[in-house]
């Protein structure tokens, strides 16, 4: 009898409000029910199995964190608890003093100018709907600001003097996030403006008053308005009547703006636009300038290009776009090297190292002496990281030649002609890019004895604008040939003494319904696969997925009316019939991304076809697995399965 192996992460199977379309309808925790959860309990793991994974669990590397303005103490977050929060560290002391606690994570959004407070915000259960609040730099309560169940609200930016706070809110209607302005003094809000049909947030805003409103039209598709508080007026910039890729800030002349795009190329490139015309800034590469910042003095930009995956930043003169030095750079055994944020009065600046046998450094860099100072060291507890693997690019090729890029890491022992099974994992996105990373997750994989590999399919983002739309909308069927063509050139090409190896696959989000699609449509290309968080319906997928996300992802997969068919065609519900192989799913509940429902249906689906299923269900996660306890046990079980039907 075939297997198929589910654990669903979150309150429980849903409840099933069934839509009389499709089946099921709703997303998070409301719409699954309690006892579904207790009955299907997560199972410890035994101690012998996870105690490694726990081990590697506290590798962790302290987030590059935000500066107080005078410099002398840094606040970043840190996992080292089990989850995201918050903690403070002054310059030349011993260790960290923790801000915030419980078991959900927390993010620091911002210092006031006269460093006495904190902003940060806070979802419960990764539900994604944050709650904002206020603490003493000191330490102390958290005292909220904003925050509505099933409302997303999300802080934007302090005012230079710190006596406003601006933030928006998706409350009168989810797929419109309404901009408002906060009296710190008296804690009462005003609505500045109502938002505009897409995902709305302020790109840059200047001290008269003047902001500059990005919206998301599409999955990658952006415009951008200036609005004036005084007046009301919201003018126009770029992108109104297109469907391009455009980041907007404002420059250092008055009038003018630097602008990140694709529109003119294959790659980003900085361009100043002004009166509208667009004079380029940096010069021609065939790679893609993926981020950008300038600081609030408008003195520096700060640019990361990403070479094949790899990031590098630069910096340049904002008042005449020449060079600067950093001594911030790639070389051997750096993986990347980026920019995080900079003190209001642009003295100091947060950067990152990544190495791939190292946790991430990061480092205070003073402008005005050039001293770079690390503050906080990471940590890496009974576990000698300079034994992992350094991941290498490859590619292979698929049926039409196109060659695709990948990121191989290969165990000592799998390197002398011997033959070791492979672990093929999709990102997600899709417009995403997997990255070469310092990754103890990874190194698991590599101690068990698997090659693992990360494919960068047609539609990943990092590469050129072709590669990332050739999978829009029904030109997926095109390109969806990628997920069997990797399995297919493996068997070929890694086959020791003419036996292919065995291949597992597995993805989150996206990257679960790669898999998912693998098991299916391709089913017989790999011998076992694990999806997390992944659809197995695009149509109820879009159905179903939170309303302001619904209205992006149309322009990325298809519309529901006029590309049906192909929706359809593109679904690992539609090919459950070709199922060989166990298939293991991983999903949270309270995801408000990926409907639990899209496990759920799944299940089902196998179910009445008399296959064997096996769901565990945790209480409290969303889109992804975060808290330790919850990763230890997660991870555990896809080890064991893929040790069980690999090896």
């Amino acid at each position: 009898m075939r297997i198929l192996g589910i654990i669903l992460l979150g309150v429980g199977l849903i409840s099933c409000s069934h839509n009389q379309k499709n089946g099921y309808s709703g997303h998070g925790a409301e719409s699954v029910s309690p006892n579904i959860l207790e009955k299907f309990a997560p199972k410890p793991l035994p101690s012998s199995d996870i105690a490694r994974i726990e081990s590697m669990l506290d590798v962790r590397s302290p987030g590059l964190g935000m500066l107080s303005p005078d410099g002398k103490n840094l606040f970043f977050t840190w996992s080292v608890t089990g989850t995201r929060q918050v903690w403070r560290i002054t310059k030349n002391s011993r260790f960290p003093v923790q801000m915030t606690g419980g078991q959900d994570s927390t993010n620091i959004q911002a210092i006031t100018s006269d460093g006495k407070y904190l902003i940060v915000s806070r979802d419960e259960k990764g539900n994604e709907y944050p709650f904002m609040y206020i603490q003493p730099t000191s330490g102390g309560p958290l005292e909220l600001l904003a925050g509505k169940k099933k409302v997303i609200t999300n802080f934007q930016f302090l005012s230079k003097d710190s006596r406003y706070l601006y933030y928006t809110m998706n409350a009168t209607n989810p797929t419109q996030h309404d901009l408002f302005k906060m009296d710190l003094k008296s804690r009462t809000s005003i609505k500045l403006m109502d938002g505009i049909k897409g995902y709305m947030w302020v790109a840059d805003h200047r001290p008269n008053g003047d902001l500059l409103l990005a919206n998301a039209k599409g999955n990658t598709a952006r415009e951008v308005f200036l609005f004036n508080e005084a007046s009301g007026k919201l003018t126009p910039i770029i992108g109104q009547d297109e469907m391009e890729q455009y980041s907007v800030q404002f420059a250092r002349n008055p009038g003018e703006y630097i602008v990140r795009t694709n529109k003119f190329g294959e790659y980003h490139r900085l361009y100043i636009l002004k009166n509208g015309k667009f004079d380029p800034i940096t010069p021609v590469m065939s790679y893609n300038i993926e981020d950008f910042s300038i600081d609030e003095n408008r003195t520096r930009v700060l640019y990361s290009v990403n070479r094949d995956g790899y990031s590098e930043v630069n910096a340049m003169n904002a008042r005449n776009y020449k060079a600067m030095n950093l001594p911030f750079k790639r070389s051997k055994g750096v993986l990347h090297t980026y920019a995080g944020s900079t003190t209001p009065n642009s003295r100091y600046t947060v950067f990152g190292v990544s190495k791939s046998q190292s946790p991430r450094a990061s480092y205070v860099y003073d402008w005005r002496t050039g001293k770079k100072d690390q503050w906080v060291v990471p940590s890496s507890p009974e576990v000698d990281t300079s034994k992992f693997v350094e991941p290498s690019l490859e590619h292979y090729v698929a049926r039409d030649g196109t060659k695709i890029p990948m990121f191989v890491m290969r165990p000592k022992q799998c390197t002398n002609n011997v033959n070791c099974p492979v672990i093929v994992s999709f990102h997600g996105g899709p417009e995403a890019q997997a990255r070469p990373n310092f990754s103890p997750y990874q190194q698991l994989f590599m101690e068990a004895g698997f090659i693992y590999v990360q494919p960068n399919v047609r539609g990943s983002a990092g590469y050129s604008k072709s590669w990332l739309n050739s999978d829009n909308g029904p030109k997926r069927l095109k390109v969806i040939t990628d997920i069997e063509d990797a399995s297919l050139y493996i068997k070929k090409h890694w086959a020791v003494n003419g036996l292919p190896p065995k291949i597992g696959v597995m993805g989150g989000s996206y990257g679960g319904y790669s898999t998912n699609v693998a098991m299916t449509m391709f089913a017989g290309a790999y011998s076992a696969g694990a999806s997390i968080v992944g659809m197995s319906s695009l149509v109820t997928f879009l159905e179903n997925t939170g309303p302001y996300r619904r209205h992006l992802r149309v322009t990325e997969y298809g519309d529901p009316e006029k590309d049906l068919e192909a929706l359809k065609k593109l679904s690992p519900v539609t090919y459950l019939d070709r199922i060989q192989d166990p298939l293991l799913i991983v999903h949270g509940a309270t995801d408000p991304r990926v409907p639990a429902g899209e496990a759920i249906q799944f299940y089902e689906a196998m179910e009445k076809k008399g296959l064997d299923g096996e769901l565990v269900l945790f209480a409290d996660e969303g889109h992804g697995i975060r808290k330790r306890k919850n990763r230890a046990i997660y991870i555990g079980r896809i080890l064991e399965f893929f040790k069980k039907h690999l090896k």
